[in-house]
């Protein structure tokens, strides 16, 4: 009876429809409340068709035992002058000494994207198949542009499970400590205004700030 309620041609049909069906065509196997304690028994009483399972995918480990080994990079976004106005904040941080190894505010693009890349990739004098680079999957993080530049680079690509925003940490903490200082403001009246304030404000990152989460 089980098989029979799972079957493709009944599978999604409830126990009176497949009973009535079933009398229709002259068979009498067993009555209604039959069926759902069967079905009950099976745990398959809401749904009895086969499944699609999505894959468990494993929280990635950013671990770094020296400077330009593993970076983590996301985009935010700083409000305009006028409601609904944004400009978006490009950061790419070091893991191992959190220093900002680049950063950009402009349009979101993953053409700016890749040219952020590039940049701190040749400031920083990055050798092949020496660094990784973690992102959210956000549309910039996993264009075809960046993943053909990870390549010619000789970057390994790491990216966050899918809706989960913890998986990196780095980045979104970054973001809270530019955004929670006092002299934030709640919006920049240009692009020139925002870039100038995040200019200071790195300066001051790479230079002075403290982070608790290195002991320092």
């Amino acid at each position: 009876m089980l098989d029979l309620l799972a079957s493709e041609h009944f599978c999604d049909l409830s126990p009176r429809a497949v009973w009535a069906i079933l009398l229709d065509e002259g068979r009498y196997l067993c009555s209604v409340s039959t069926m759902y304690r069967i079905l009950t028994e099976a745990s398959a009483v809401r749904e009895r068709r086969n499944q699609l399972h999505h894959p468990k995918y494993q929280k990635p480990e950013l671990l770094a035992t020296r400077p330009n080994q593993v970076w983590s990079w996301d985009i935010t976004k700083l409000e305009g002058p006028m409601k609904w106005s944004y400009y978006y904040l490009y950061v790419m941080i070091d893991i191992y000494s959190r220093r900002a190894v680049g950063w950009m505010v402009d349009c979101e693009s993953s053409s700016l994207a890749k040219e952020l890349i590039e940049q701190a990739c040749q400031q920083e004098q990055i050798e092949p198949d020496r660094l990784t680079i973690h992102a959210d999957r956000g549309p910039s993080m996993t264009s075809k542009a960046v993943a053909y530049l990870y390549g010619d680079l000789g970057v390994t690509k790491s990216h966050s499970r899918s809706y989960t925003s913890n998986d990196n940490p780095i980045s979104e903490s970054q973001f809270r400590t530019l955004k929670y200082r006092p002299d934030f403001p709640p919006r920049f009246g240009s692009i020139q205004d925002a870039r100038a304030h995040c200019g200071v404000f790195f300066d001051s990152y790479n230079g002075e700030q403290r982070h608790s989460s290195l002991g320092r």
